[in-house]
């Protein structure tokens, strides 16, 4: 079995020297023990099995030193490949692999599996990098100009790579052509009936995706953050995510509904991730594309997209007469009316007027999924 924190934990000092704990799931990575009860993560690498401190336990915990073995055993490992000369030879395909490996460390999990997904599927370079033109780049990237969303995050996946690749010496200058796009801002809202008819299709689908869906419109919260979402972060009625999770890095706190506690209750229990993964309960549930096909199939309901529910949900928030300070606070957004130095010295919580707003909210979606009700359902759940 791997290690773990435990295991890290109860590791008793050797009566002299130092011992080495090693982990099976890792090759080469493991704990080294000083007679002193000092815990040092380290990890052999490379042909000549080179041996590197990696940072003492706890100060790094054992899932950033798991990050790190593996970006110094694959660092060690494409550095062998590439050719002792003056200037690196770098193929593209090397460098993505190095670039993907360096973002584990230092950016949010999901930001790096988008950049995976990215590269590797409108990006395929059969040439080092320095024989990379913007001709070159340009063109994968004018070939998305019929999905411009898709477009603009590719342009800034392969823009940041290059980037990297400046700043790691493998080119003195990025080959990415300095495009632009216009891409108009969606103001896609849901009628009340819509917005009923994605509710009873829901109801339907069920456990995981229509219960995403039914969180999605009773929350207002950005879809990673209802997928993402741990029971441990929810007590007394609250959820709270923490800095590192959430797009702006700040702890967010909301209170929850009657209606929304219920649903969550219904979730079935296992894994601290609400909704986790199908093949693997430690990674939150990611099918929203093929999901979402067959979701929509039966619905008639015009083109929509999941974020379209929260920018609804914050649309019926002003028909209610919510304060908009309330809503921003819900949708937990940087820039709105309290921001700047307002922002530093207004610290209210606001959580009794967001229960009230969340109330009242919960009684329109009530109502307004009552009201349109498909004829074959009697009750509401």
């Amino acid at each position: 079995m791997s290690l773990t924190d435990l295991q890290i934990k109860r590791l008793k000092a050797p009566k002299k020297g130092q011992k080495t704990y090693y982990d099976p799931g890792l090759r080469g990575f493991g704990v080294r023990v000083s007679q002193g009860g000092t815990k040092t993560f380290v990890v052999v690498y490379g042909k000549d099995r080179r041996r590197r401190s990696l940072g003492r336990y706890p100060d790094v915990s054992l899932s950033e030193a798991r990050i790190l073995a593996k970006r110094a055993q694959a660092d060690i490992a494409l550095d062998e490949l590439i050719p002792a000369q003056d200037l690196p030879v770098v193929s593209f395909e090397v460098a993505r692999e190095k670039f993907l490996i360096d973002s584990e460390v230092r950016t949010k999990p999901r930001t790096v599996d988008e950049y995976r997904r990215l590269l590797h599927r409108h990006f395929y370079f059969e040439c080092n990098l320095h024989e990379l033109t913007r001709d070159k780049i340009a063109k994968p990237i004018e070939l998305l100009k019929d999905t411009p969303s898709e477009q603009k995050h590719a342009f800034v996946a392969i823009r940041t790579m290059m980037n990297w690749c400046v700043k790691r010496g493998f080119l003195h200058v990025s080959p990415v052509p300095p495009l632009t796009f216009k891409t108009k801002p969606r103001e896609r809202i849901l009628s009340d009936a819509e917005l009923a008819a994605v509710w009873h299709r829901a109801d339907e689908y069920g456990w995981p995706f229509g219960r995403i869906v039914q969180l999605l419109i009773l929350t207002g919260q950005r879809r990673s953050e209802i997928v993402g979402l741990r029971s441990s972060w929810i007590e007394d009625r609250m959820i709270r995510y923490p800095a590192e999770f959430v797009k702006n890095q700040r702890p967010h706190t909301i209170p929850l509904g009657d209606w929304t506690m219920e649903i969550i209750e219904s979730l079935p229990e296992g894994t601290d991730l609400l909704f986790p993964s199908r093949l693997d309960d430690e990674k939150p549930y990611n099918g929203f594309s093929k999901s979402k096909i067959v979701f929509d199939r039966d619905l008639d309901v015009a083109h929509y997209t999941l974020h379209d529910l929260r920018r609804t949900f914050s649309s019926n928030m002003a028909k209610l007469g919510t304060p908009i300070h309330v809503t921003e606070k819900i949708l937990n957004h940087v820039s709105g009316t309290i921001s700047g130095v307002a922002a530093v010295y207004n610290r209210h919580a606001y959580i009794d007027e967001m229960k009230q707003a969340y109330a009242d909210y919960e009684a329109y979606v009530r109502d307004i999924v009552e009201e349109h009700r498909p004829s074959n359902q009697s009750t509401l759940r």
